[in-house]
């Protein structure tokens, strides 16, 4: 079993092949705007709703619990992607610091979260792109327009947006990068005009009672509920920066330019996630926007603004697919980066003349497309979760175990408090995964299982490091 504790050198962890190399194009607006395009986009837009009948009011603590958790995520990250600049984000960082083993779990959760991020952000695109055609007078009959478990036959606009997104990813990394800043500074724009008309209706009576579950996750009538419920579904709307990480292999200054797009994107998000939660439920009851596919749209129509919920729709169509971008870019790179290791096919780590990795990006689509079309967006959202929180782990066990094993290494940026940093980022994202519900757990289980079992069969013994 000494194949699992097999470690890459960190010294020569960039020395590749030029057919197998990344070209730099990026510089750190490019990373700041593929963080912030990852960060916000359904878990604003449409899981506010979702979390808000998990913990009531109380969403807001939800909000700052899970935003807590991936700040100390995001400081780990910032030193290690600096350290350590090149593709593969958690799954590199695991390979070079603790073996092959772990390495191949993040690997595959991360190809897991990836994946399934871009299936519900997918999904929760749809629900806006057909709340916008029916305002315009298209009706998109409910079978194209929703999976099985919603009445419907196939979400056939959550597909077409997934092939979009993987058509302009082919084009290329920069021209990508370029429409997703541009499409970014839109999204912001929108989600101001939200706060600023939403706070004009404000009414204090609306956070009372403030925390009507309690703060653990428990189930009440059938359903998990409790600010730590809310909180281990909010996660999603806060993860995203570490597909800034990814792209490292990519960028121009990755000392500078990673330090900057990882942190300045989740300083952005956070403000303007808590600006927007206050908003919405000081304008509204919970309850009125909470099942809502569209709750900002929602509310916004409410107050007596149609023309300006019809105008969020219509951005949201618009920009949301930066987040499906931002991760089906980053599932591209974990993918190519286990492949280039050889823990998975070695000709899927073959890139264009453009340093596009075409071959993986056409299989992400895919599957991505496939889980999207059918799937609804709660479990799925809750299933890219369970990935994230494993890798998020790895990279703070990664950021205490490197302070120790090897305090000479040269860093280009220094999380401050290194110990409480790394623990409060492994602490927090295991007891976010216990308040996930059951099903999930099992199904995050099954998912590595099945991993387990294609590592045996063919990442251990066709490793690049297995011949020597």
């Amino acid at each position: 079993m000494s194949f699992l504790t097999r470690r890459k050198a960190i010294d020569t962890i960039g020395a590749v092949g030029e057919t197998q190399r990344l070209h730099r194009t990026l510089g750190w607006p490019h990373l700041i705007g593929l963080g912030v395009g990852a960060i916000v986009g359904t878990g604003i837009y449409t899981l506010i709703g979702v979390g808000a009948e998990r913990a009531r009011p109380a969403v807001i603590i939800a909000f700052v619990v899970a935003g807590l958790v991936c700040v100390c995520a995001a400081l780990a990250y910032a030193e290690l992607a600096t350290l350590m600049p090149v593709s593969g984000s958690a799954y590199t960082y695991s390979y070079a610091v603790i073996g092959e083993g772990v390495a191949w779990v993040i690997g595959w959760s991360l190809v897991l979260e990836y994946s399934v991020v871009c299936s519900a952000v997918a999904v929760g695109w749809s629900g806006y792109a057909v709340g916008f055609l029916l305002a315009a007078g298209i009706d998109v009959p409910l079978a194209l327009a929703a999976g099985p478990h919603a009445g419907g036959i196939i979400n056939l606009p959550a597909i077409l947006i997934v092939a979009a997104v993987a058509g302009l990813l082919l084009v290329g990394t920069r021209e990508s990068a370029t429409l997703n800043m541009a499409l970014v500074v839109l999204k912001i724009a929108a989600l101001a005009a939200f706060v600023v008309l939403a706070m004009k209706a404000f009414d204090a009576g609306n956070f009372r009672p403030f925390m009507p579950y309690g703060f653990a996750a428990h189930e009440f009538d059938g359903q998990v509920r409790g600010v730590m419920a809310a909180a281990a579904i909010i996660f999603f709307a806060f993860y995203g920066f570490d597909a800034v990480s990814t792209a490292a292999e990519e960028t121009k200054n990755p000392a500078r330019d990673l330090t900057i797009g990882i942190i300045g994107s989740m300083v952005v998000c956070t403000l303007v996630y808590m600006a927007v939660a206050a908003a919405a439920i000081g304008a509204m009851p919970f309850m009125e926007f909470s099942r809502s596919g569209e709750p900002l749209a929602y509310v916004l129509r409410q107050l007596g603004h149609p023309g300006v919920a019809t105008l969020i729709g219509a951005v949201a169509d618009v920009a949301l697919p930066t987040v499906i971008l931002a991760f089906m870019f980053g599932q591209s790179r974990i993918f190519f980066v286990m492949a280039r290791d050889r823990m998975l096919p070695e000709r899927l780590g073959r890139v264009n003349a453009k340093g596009t990795p075409v071959a993986v990006t056409i299989g992400t689509a895919i599957v991505v497309s496939g889980i999207a079309g059918f799937f609804p967006l709660a479990e799925i959202a809750e299933l890219a979760n369970a990935g994230t929180l494993a890798a998020f782990v790895a990279v703070g066990l990664c950021l205490i175990v490197l302070r120790v094993r090897r305090p000479d290494l040269p860093r280009q940026f220094r999380a401050p408090m290194p110990w409480v940093v790394g623990l409060v980022a492994i602490f927090g994202c295991l007891y976010l995964f216990i308040s996930l519900p059951a099903v999930t757990q099992g199904r995050f289980l099954i998912w590595n299982l099945i991993g387990a079992g294609v590592y045996l069969a063919y990442g251990a013994r066709k490793s690049r490091l297995a011949g020597q």
